[in-house]
């Protein structure tokens, strides 16, 4: 059994995904316009738009990080798809889930990660619209607003861009 959150509906969620035809797919240039404006709206180390597979997190789209997924039991998106809207991590060392993560203690030395979930269209969470940082970091209610605005125009592309209607 895995030690990170599955969701009730997991094998419809991954069916959705799967449907979708986006995974392994070439960068989308609307995608990366959008995590271009928020990496640099929130001045944050990265930007990413991460899909969730059953054993991997996919990144769609990535501003500010070399590698183009990692495996889903150490992906911090994997417990955000969890919560209601999003997922706010002001310091991933005081946090109990995250503070051995070896995407914490080592590169790309996640301190701070903000995300909000994407959705089908049918209402299934598949990944995240996130942001990492490199330090400690509080988030104000218009921030988290603003990570809100980024990820409903993320969600829009890839619902009318991937047929997840």
């Amino acid at each position: 059994m895995p030690d990170y959150p599955r969701l009730p509906h997991e094998l419809e969620r991954f069916r959705a995904l799967k449907n979708m035809n986006i995974i392994d797919t070439e960068q989308d240039k609307l995608l990366d316009a959008i995590t271009l404006e928020a990496r640099n709206h929130f001045n944050s180390k990265s930007c990413l738009i991460s899909l969730i597979t059953e054993d991997r997190q996919w990144f769609k789209s990535k501003q500010g990080l070399d590698v183009s997924e990692t495996p889903r039991k150490i992906s911090f998106c994997t417990y955000a798809i969890a919560e209601e809207e999003y997922l706010i991590i002001p310091d991933s060392l005081a946090d109990e889930r995250f503070k051995n993560n070896p995407l914490v203690t080592g590169a790309p030395f996640i301190r701070a990660y903000a995300g909000s979930i994407l959705h089908t269209g049918e209402g299934y969470e598949v990944g995240t619209f996130c942001l990492l940082f490199d330090k400690p970091r509080t988030f104000s209610d218009e921030d988290i607003s603003d990570l809100q605005r980024f990820g409903a125009a993320a969600e829009k592309v890839l619902i009318e861009g991937y047929s997840i209607r």
